[in-house]
């Protein structure tokens, strides 16, 4: 180690090396975790924080729940890869439970949430041209403007966000874009006369994480599914952020009512400890699918399936889903409070709110700064917004304490310098 790197407090050492040695794609705050439980992490300083992140949502089930940790140990003591050239114990188990779970045939495992969503755009494609009689290579997919499906090449060939595609061109062809929550849009760009014979898919996400928890209309995804019916087109509603408990249902999706033909879940997948990812589906669209056309080496690996599996679990009994409901509609009624007082907009569902800062009072990365020395950790996004999403085993009086902490902040930016 190098001597700049070795000298001031551990945390500035460990900054300092992250910088030094690491591709800088990211700007995290200058907070150095070392350990977690529940809704809690310490530094290595010994500073707590209540983690209103939850890591966009992998965490729902809070850092080393029990039962997935026991499940994690318990597997690393067998095996924990054999590649899908060859049958694992788990994989078989995982795939049942949550096809169960997600009242749908079949499973294509994998292992990041990007992987999902290029694993559902390879299916979609092969679908319309196998099943549909679309002709070769016109397959279309419509997308939202302001989506967040992860930062591959394809994926960020339909982003509208420049600091996930500037100059990574040429870009992937096949993608219209239109403005979500529009339904009237929507129609537009599958009508006949503008190509929609070429769709083979729709694919959103029910609340846009990124872009600031961004809800739609009441009557947008029932219009989604209704107009992607009519016309023999796919719905693949990307839950990896808002599925899984974290809206207060099984997926965000069940709170809208309805049911899209296709699944893309992730980070709580895999109870915060491995990435795990999947698409969800029927048999006449992921039975498309041929031996030897898509794979992963880690995808259905015997560790995370074990996971996996246990995750499955604990959604089953329904209870998380329920406390998030609940919680969340005590902290989305104590931020709308803060309206006026610094706060421009308040948006969620379930325990997950985007929050608006007066722009002329303060930007989200300032906020979330100010929040981190009170010890709450949170997450800016598209300047004036920060983004919170605690574990689902928090506690009220914790949530209570955030707010409390929230106030502060938006107190101290409010009076002159």
């Amino acid at each position: 180690m190098n001597e700049l790197v070795s000298t001031g407090s551990p945390a500035q050492r460990y900054i300092r090396q992250a910088e030094e040695f690491g591709a800088h794609n990211y700007h995290p705050l200058n907070v150095v975790v070392s350990e977690g439980f529940g809704a809690w992490v310490t530094d290595v300083d010994g500073k707590r924080y209540l983690d209103c992140l939850a890591a966009y949502s992998a965490v729902n089930f809070g850092h080393g729940h029990p039962v997935l940790v026991d499940a994690a140990k318990a597997q690393l003591d067998r095996i924990t890869l054999t590649s899908r050239a060859f049958h694992n114990d788990m994989l078989g188990p995982f795939m049942e439970g949550l096809a169960r779970l997600c009242g749908k045939d079949m499973v294509l495992p994998m292992n990041t949430g990007a992987e999902a969503v290029e694993s559902a755009i390879k299916v979609a494609r092969a679908w319309g041209y196998r099943v549909k009689g679309v002709e070769h290579d016109r397959a279309k997919i419509v997308v939202m403007d302001g989506n967040f499906h992860g930062r591959t090449t394809t994926i960020i060939s339909f982003s509208s966000d420049p600091d996930a595609r500037a100059d990574f061109g040429p870009y992937t062809p096949g993608f219209v874009s239109v403005p979500y929550g529009d339904a009237a849009a929507l129609e537009s760009a599958l009508a006949e006369e503008n190509g929609g014979r070429d769709v083979v898919a729709v694919l959103l996400e029910p609340i846009q994480g990124e872009a600031g928890v961004i809800v739609p209309p009441a009557d947008y995804l029932p219009a989604v599914r209704r107009l992607t019916k009519e016309r023999g087109i796919l719905f693949i509603a990307d839950e990896i952020q808002s599925g899984l408990g974290r809206t207060g249902a099984t997926f965000q999706c069940d709170n809208a009512g309805v049911i899209p033909d296709l699944y893309l879940l992730g980070k709580a997948l895999g109870g915060g400890i491995v990435p795990v990812s999947a698409v969800v589906g029927d048999a006449d669209i992921l039975g498309v699918l041929k031996p030897g056309e898509h794979g992963s080496t880690f995808g259905g690996n015997p560790l995370g399936a074990a996971i996996g599996l246990a995750v499955v679990g604990l959604l089953e009994t329904g209870d998380y889903q329920r406390r998030a409901a609940e919680l969340g509609e005590h902290l989305l009624g104590r931020l709308g409070e803060l309206i006026g007082h610094g706060v421009v907009e308040v948006r969620g569902a379930g325990l997950w709110a985007g929050i608006d800062i007066d722009p002329a009072l303060a930007t989200g990365r300032e906020v979330c700064e100010a929040l981190a020395e009170r010890g709450v950790l949170a997450k800016d996004t598209h300047g004036s917004t920060i983004r919170l999403a605690p574990p689902i085993v928090v506690e009220r009086e914790e949530l209570d304490w955030a707010v409390e902490q929230l106030v502060a902040v938006l107190e101290k930016f409010a009076v002159p310098q």
